[in-house]
């Protein structure tokens, strides 16, 4: 698969515009074309601009809508419920952060919990954009059924992935964007598209046994990192998305690619802290440029890799991208490009 590179500016709007002849409203496409150009930039690519066509293909199904209207309903001065109408999942999400957001510019910290979404891309994009704000995050989502109760042979959990940012005014944030599982489903999807095999530990087949060939894994299940510690958090994420949101959860939710006519019904919580009330944004700066000279500075076992901060990847890679172009794969670019020019005729 070969790539394309293109300006930040340009993704963006190609997004919005295919999004839009798929039937959004242009406000709403911009915010989802947010989320997932940011994680082109991270370099979350099978969370990003590509999963537009895999939307719309839904949309088409009746699987989402892409005209609904994401409602907002604030029950206590703090904590907002979040209708998603069965939207656009990063449209769902965007509205849960922002509603969290003002709650914890009122009160100093707010919390959203959305029901009725879909898969509202990974969860770094988000905890960016609260950090930028001033708002350390803690983040979480559930998901289609992919891994199974620790000890079990069927799968009962999504890969429910949990994140957690916390602002470093005049620097990057440092940003914990974790799934649950050893490696993640679109991981191995991808190692199929490509005819390759995946690394022994990701996944296993349907009797419960190892397995390197992607097909098998994709019938099987995935395996939770640090064994029942990671089935352990992947609950408890299920638990706080999906249960207290009012949303779907464990195997109530339907699998998109089973079932993209289904409504998913996915859930999602933002709980975000206005760092501004614990502390002056300077010496938040001065404890957080501290706090990452105590980590980075730590001996290395191996010279050659320096110990990195959560995110210090990414955010290599986003400042790079945001210079260079921004790295997708040419078949996704070209057909964004097809999709931006059905919104002009």
């Amino acid at each position: 698969m070969t790539d394309a590179v293109v300006a930040e500016e340009k993704l963006g709007s190609l997004a919005t515009r295919a999004l839009v002849s798929g039937g959004m409203l242009e406000e709403d496409a911009r915010s989802v074309a947010q989320v997932l150009v940011l994680a082109d930039l991270f370099g979350l690519r099978t969370h990003g601009v590509s999963r537009v066509m895999q939307y719309l293909d839904r949309v088409k199904v009746g699987g989402i809508d892409a005209r609904a209207v994401v409602a907002t309903n604030r029950v206590a001065p703090g904590l907002s419920l979040v209708d998603g109408a069965n939207g656009m999942g990063p449209l769902v999400g965007m509205r849960a952060l922002e509603a969290a957001m003002a709650s914890a510019r009122e009160v100093g910290i707010g919390a959203a919990f959305a029901r009725a979404s879909n898969h509202f891309g990974p969860i770094m994009p988000y905890a960016l954009i609260a950090a930028e704000e001033g708002f350390a995050s803690i983040i979480g989502t559930n998901a289609t059924t992919t891994i199974a109760p620790w000890g079990g042979m069927d799968t009962r959990l999504g890969n429910n992935p949990l994140g957690i940012g916390v602002p470093a005014p005049g620097s990057d944030p440092i940003l914990l964007d974790l799934a649950m599982s050893v490696a993640a489903r679109a991981k191995i999807r991808r190692a199929l598209k490509q005819g390759a095999s995946i690394p022994e530990g990701w996944a296993t087949d349907p009797k419960g046994q190892p397995t390197t060939d992607p097909t098998a894994a994709l019938a099987g299940f995935l395996l939770p990192f640090g064994g029942h510690k990671g089935y352990g958090l992947a609950l408890l994420v299920d638990l706080l998305s999906g249960v207290l949101s009012g949303a779907s959860y464990l195997t109530r939710v339907k699998a998109w690619d089973k079932q993209p006519e289904a409504h998913q019904d996915l859930g999602h919580f933002f709980i975000l802290i206005d760092t501004k009330r614990l502390a002056a944004p300077d010496e938040l700066a001065r404890r957080m440029a501290d706090f990452k000279d105590i980590i980075r500075s730590t001996p290395a076992a191996d010279p050659e890799r320096p110990v990195r901060l959560p995110g210090d990847t990414e955010f290599d890679l986003l400042r790079r991208q945001r210079a260079e172009g921004v790295a997708v794969a040419a078949e996704d670019l070209e057909a964004l490009e097809v999709l931006a020019e059905q919104s002009q005729s």
